[in-house]
């Protein structure tokens, strides 16, 4: 604990840092200032500047092999990763031969190995970070693997894992170094990537069996992610010897925050699994909520995403989803009717315009036949006949507007076809002949 604290005092003492940058000065002018590190670092220029326009001939090569595999992810990412390597890769081997001719030569050549043992870790650790699909813990992987094989290289691993193991964080009567910490984010991305893995692999099982519903399916997922996050955590907790009960006071600290501050969060969530037990919705349902309706595209731990006719995306929270009125048009069946009124002239035959929008109805191919659609006479409108359409359709995922647009054009083809003529509203104005006296009277004396 002594040696601990004698760490972190030597960070905040001035004189401290003082010697350190005397000590970093003395050595640059010993080992760096030298003729012999200035022609390596010479030549380290010069690889890198002969392998930059080389670099661009390979990687547009690559770029032309990339596109025949672009429907494999392994495949994609495993070529933009070569096309990223392609520049570090041409300065490696222009440095090896260079290296190799300054062995044959018998000059120094040590700067000129440790950077090429840089390069070669960093083309490594790329190339095998593929298997890696999320980008962002890929590169953090990288970076990392790449950090500590760099210090192992020039010799300061050892000292850095002493130096992080010494500095530690206090946390009431809990003391974590920064080593823990630094071992356990490794250890929580290592385990959080193969979770991911193991989490692909069942969810591709689990979509493809055909004895669940959408909804199960769902809701199996989304569990299981959640449970490979748990584990993950807790087994990376484990690994770095932390003990868990440490953690008891954050978790009611936290337990507590989340009841006040994230209230409606937790409720969607809530919401969100009540929704997918219950299979009220499912992705797939045409619903209708408020003045606009879409079909179910995905179920989200906080929204349901629902896609309109119009291409637009409404995310609507999964608790106004549990309180209020939802029309759901394939909940049970995907039966759909549809009404629409149709006006004839009181001059024209209405058995046969009946017997026409029901010839039209049947012709129209979205429309069942069975049940099948029915005309009704309405009512005597002010300017018409009215009649009303009902008919029924099992695919309302595919609009509405489409269909009635497609059996108004039939009916207005059949009934021009046949004499039935469709008025249009109109009013017959009656002047009384004293009305018309006075009228010309008021317009004589507007002359004079």
């Amino acid at each position: 604990m002594e040696g601990e604290k004698t760490i972190l005092g030597d960070l905040t003492n001035g004189d401290v840092w003082s010697g350190w940058l005397s000590e970093g000065q003395s050595w640059a002018i010993d080992n760096l200032f030298t003729t012999a590190t200035l022609i390596e670092l010479g030549m380290i220029v010069i690889a890198a500047s002969l392998a930059w326009p080389i670099s661009k001939v390979v990687r547009n090569k690559l770029l032309l092999q990339r596109t025949k595999y672009d429907r494999f992810a392994l495949l994609r990412r495993l070529w933009s990763t070569l096309n990223k390597l392609a520049f570090p890769a041409v300065w490696l081997a222009a440095q090896w031969l260079i290296v190799a001719v300054m062995v044959y030569l018998e000059f120094r050549h040590a700067a000129l190995v440790v950077t090429s043992s840089l390069l070669t870790a960093w083309i490594v650790i790329n190339v095998a970070t593929v298997f890696v699909a999320n980008p962002l813990l890929s590169l953090t992987i990288s970076i990392v693997a790449w950090i500590a094989a760099a210090l192992n290289i020039v010799g300061l691993l050892d000292n850095t894992i002493t130096f992080l193991d010494g500095a530690t964080l206090s946390f009431g009567q809990v003391d974590v170094s920064l080593l823990i910490v630094v071992q356990g984010l490794i250890a929580l991305g290592v385990l959080l990537w193969l979770t991911t893995v193991v989490g692909q692999l069942v969810e591709g099982r689990i979509k493809s069996s055909e004895n669940l519903s959408p909804s199960i399916k769902v809701l199996s997922t989304k569990l299981m992610r959640i449970v490979l996050v748990l584990v993950a955590v807790v087994v990376a907790l484990k690994i770095v010897g932390i003990d868990l009960t440490a953690f008891a006071v954050f978790g009611g600290a936290i337990g507590v925050g989340l009841g006040f501050g994230l209230q409606k969060i937790f409720a969607n969530l809530v919401s969100g699994f009540i929704l997918l037990l219950d299979k009220s919705i499912k992705p797939g349902d045409v619903i209708a909520i408020a003045d606009y309706y879409g079909r179910v595209d995905s179920l989200g731990a906080r929204y349901v995403s629902v896609l309109t006719r119009d291409g637009i995306e409404h995310l609507i929270p999964n608790e106004e989803l549990i309180t209020t009125r939802v029309e759901n048009w394939s909940y049970s069946q995907n039966l759909l009717r549809l009404k629409k009124t149709i006006g004839v002239h009181y001059k024209s035959d209405v058995r046969k315009a009946i017997a026409l929008c029901l010839e039209a109805a049947d012709g129209t191919p979205r429309i069942l036949k069975e049940p099948a659609a029915v005309c009704h006479m309405q009512e005597f409108g002010d300017s018409s006949v009215n009649l009303e359409l009902r008919f029924w359709i099992d695919d309302p995922m595919n609009g509405r507007a489409n269909v009635i647009s497609e059996v108004l054009l039939s009916i207005w083809d059949k009934f021009h076809e046949n004499g039935i003529e469709i008025p249009y509203p109109q009013r017959d104005l009656h002047l009384r002949s004293s009305s018309l006296e006075s009228l010309s009277n008021e317009i004589v004396e507007g002359k004079d």
